[in-house]
């Protein structure tokens, strides 16, 4: 898009509009976790995932019918794309994401997906050809040790023995989906399709990409949630930590690109560990305070924009 396309009052708009949901987008996403920090006790994952993604889907195709019908011959043409950020983004970030809160805590989940900033960079280096300088370099650093001191419960002894959670482990590869998931929907075979659509075609994709295991799941295990608290917690993560969350994230990094998305993130660890501990009594322990502190400059200090850097 060109100068003068940007100094329209439509992108202007457009941009606020984008700043301003990538804002409360966060509150959104950590929802996700505390909704499903709670659900995981009655509610097996791949079954959670697919109910989140399918609802989602027919709710979204209520509204987006005539959208999808029109954005048809560009939807089909990136059916492997759509398939892969699906994956990526409904079945990692979805079912592997609840499985993880089977053992390690919301706090833990939230602080680690906090370095999907610095992992978005990574991505576009690695598949773009993004160059990245010093202090992008400086602040990768430090917000991939602060994982570390996260996921070693900041103890020396439990990083040499190399005895990790494996909810904590989980989460770290739900970050880097994350990262390759955000690159990958700035792909130009995404161009011709609007927001919502888009949206709507990727859950729905999740969806089948779920199906088989939910039923697995369902069969073997005989579970399927039967509470009304089950179904509470089922219905947040549908309607906020889906249809709004994935929303506000996709228009933003449609308006503003996948970096400057990834920033609003920064939040992460303010709206998710306070609803931890407000919400589910989490306790936060000393090497929160410093994983916090590592990952937050780091991503902070990568993504800072050049002109405030140099302020």
């Amino acid at each position: 898009m060109s100068d003068d396309q940007n100094s329209t009052p439509e992108a202007i708009r457009e941009r606020r509009n984008a700043y301003l949901l990538l804002a409360i987008m966060p509150l959104f996403f950590s929802s996700n976790i505390i909704f499903g920090r709670a659900a995981v006790d009655d509610v097996e994952p791949f079954t959670l995932a697919f109910i989140r993604w399918t609802s989602s889907a027919l709710i979204l195709l209520l509204i987006t019918a005539g959208a999808v019908r029109a954005a048809w011959p560009a939807i089909r043409s990136a059916g492997s794309l759509l398939f892969i950020n699906a994956f990526l983004g409904m079945w990692i970030c979805g079912a592997l994401v609840y499985l993880a809160l089977k053992y390690t805590s919301a706090t833990n989940g939230t602080l680690i997906y906090t370095s999907s900033p610095v992992l978005i960079i990574l991505t576009e280096w690695l598949f773009r050809g993004r160059a990245v300088g010093w202090r992008e370099i400086v602040g990768i650093t430090a917000a991939l040790i602060g994982v570390v001191v996260i996921v070693a419960k900041g103890s020396f002894a439990v990083l040499a023995a190399l005895k990790f959670n494996a909810g904590d482990l989980i989460f770290v590869l739900a970050a880097i989906s994350w990262a390759i998931y955000s690159v990958v929907l700035k792909s130009k075979a995404f161009d011709g399709i609007p927001t919502l659509p888009l949206f709507t075609v990727t859950a729905a994709c999740g969806g089948v990409l779920l199906a088989p295991f939910a039923v697995a799941e369902t069969v073997w295990l005989s579970t399927f949630p039967n509470t009304w608290s089950s179904w509470g917690n089922i219905a947040g993560i549908v309607f906020i930590s889906s249809l709004l969350a994935f929303s506000a994230f996709q228009y933003g990094v449609k308006v503003l690109g996948p970096s400057v998305a990834g920033i609003s993130l920064y939040l992460l660890p303010v709206y998710g560990v306070t609803l931890a501990v407000i919400w589910l009594g989490e306790e936060l322990a000393t090497y929160h305070g410093w994983g916090i502190a590592l990952v937050l400059s780091g991503v902070i200090f990568a993504t800072l924009p050049k002109r405030l850097a140099k302020a």
